[in-house]
């Protein structure tokens, strides 16, 4: 199972809005990066 299919699936059954918090806040993390890689290879 990847990272974000493992968030999501955490994310769906977590009932503390502490813990949903954090894995929102490690899922937008990962986007960014993504985000970013891309440009930098679009960019070449």
């Amino acid at each position: 199972m990847s990272i974000d299919r493992f968030i999501l699936k955490k994310l769906d059954n977590s009932q503390e809005s502490h813990t949903r918090l954090n894995l929102i806040r490690l899922f937008q993390i990962r986007i960014y990066k993504a985000q970013t890689a891309e440009e930098k290879h679009l960019l070449r």
